[in-house]
């Protein structure tokens, strides 16, 4: 199979129905981002240094879901494709894993600064694009039905992220960096 198709030569592309959209649309800006999200997690995977990569496997995994359900046209595709959808208990997952890496660290006393490890760094890169994702899949709200509760698990994905950066920190015996404002 051929990776190039060439039909998308004059700006345009399918969604996964068959529908032909702009390539700027709300809705591939959403799944567009949501891909990007996906990368930049294999890369966080790469440097966590074996930490976390099931749950990061896991959560590329369901993002990949996200975004074809995303790349659908409407809900009637989605299931005639049988595109996953996410659920209650997949934000719940994200909880409990949140509860859980939050108990080893130390209650946080200022905001704080990305860096300290490339892994932590990259937890953060993560953090900003997943609520770029959000950002985007919210934007298409306004004009496409999209299940709410993409937007919830983009929302705790990004705050487990956080957690998980902090988290990444103290396993690699890297100490929060707390912002300093001028002042």
């Amino acid at each position: 199979m051929k990776i190039y198709t060439r039909t998308g030569d004059k700006g345009q592309t399918s969604l996964l129905g068959g529908t032909r959209v702009p390539k700027d649309h709300a809705r591939i800006e959403a799944y567009g981002t949501v891909d990007e999200l996906n990368s930049h997690l294999g890369m966080l995977r790469d440097l966590a240094g074996g930490h976390h990569g099931e749950r990061i496997i896991g959560i590329q995994n369901m993002l990949f879901a996200i975004g074809s359900r995303l790349a659908s046209g409407n809900e009637e595709e989605a299931e005639r494709f049988k595109v996953p959808l996410v659920g209650e208990a997949d934000i719940a997952e994200l909880e409990q894993a949140m509860d859980a890496m939050d108990a080893d660290l130390e209650p946080m006393r200022n905001f704080i600064l990305p860096g300290g490890h490339p892994a932590v760094s990259q937890a953060h890169i993560c953090r900003t694009v997943c609520r770029r994702a959000e950002r985007r899949v919210v934007q298409l709200t306004a004009s496409d039905p999209v299940p709410e509760v993409i937007v919830r698990y983009l929302n705790r994905l990004s705050d487990l992220l956080f957690v998980m950066a902090r988290h990444l920190g103290h396993l690699h015996g890297v100490a929060d960096i707390p912002w300093k404002p001028r002042g």
